[in-house]
Parts: C-alpha cells; structure tokens; sequence
C-alpha cells in the first residue's frame, strides 16, 4: 500500500467523507416525516376515538400542527411532519387526557415510532 494512502492527510478526510456520506443516507432513508404510536388507559388497555394532537416547538411557543384519532387497537399516525421539535398530547371526553409527550428527532421530517404509549388520565 503506498504511503500516501495511510497518511493522515488521507485517511482523516477520507473517514470524514464516509461518515457524512453515511449519515446523508440514512437521513434519506428516514426522512418521511412519519410519527407513529398507541394511546391506552390506565390498565394498559387500548383506547379507540382518542384524538391525538401532534405540537411544533419553537422558543416560545407549542402550536397545534396536526390531529389523529385512534384506531380500535389505539394506534395513531402522522405523516407529512416536516419538524424536528415536536409535542404529542392524547385527550378523549369522559376518558381523560394523557401527559403531553416530547419526541426528540435527530432531524427534520425523521421517521419515529413512539415506543411508551400515551397513557389517558382521568381529570
């Protein structure tokens, strides 16, 4: 292997043009702005017709975005969610409202499936 090619000079940027070019394909891969996860209740069972509202974070202020209503298995989803500072809160009438949820996202319009359920307190 000739010298130059385990120079320092050669192997530092060349590292470095790896990783961004790693990471610029998995941002494309996972840049659908999809957001989706489950509501339940208290015993842990789904909750159907729970309207589930998806808030953009700025500095000052959490602005409603979009809103989803559950399925029969509790399940929600958001498409087209061209932020990276989100909110979600889950509220149904006679049921309760959940805690309004952070999601943290690497970049915008990442792809994230929400593991801890949103779980509906009574008021």
């Amino acid at each position: 292997m000739p010298a130059w090619l385990r120079s320092r000079w050669t192997v530092v940027p060349g590292a470095i043009a790896a990783i961004t070019l790693g990471w610029n394909l998995y941002v494309t891969a996972n840049a659908t702005g999809v957001i989706a996860g489950r509501v339940v209740d208290r015993t842990g069972a789904p909750v159907a017709g729970a309207t589930v509202t998806l808030f953009n974070r700025s500095f000052i202020t959490n602005d409603p975005r979009q809103r989803a209503v559950t399925a029969a298995d509790g399940r929600f989803r958001f498409e087209n969610n061209d932020s990276h500072a989100v909110q979600i809160e889950a509220e149904i009438d006679g049921v309760g409202r959940s805690e309004r949820m952070t999601v943290r996202l690497w970049f915008r319009a990442q792809e994230r499936r929400i593991e801890t359920p949103l779980v509906l307190a009574t008021r």
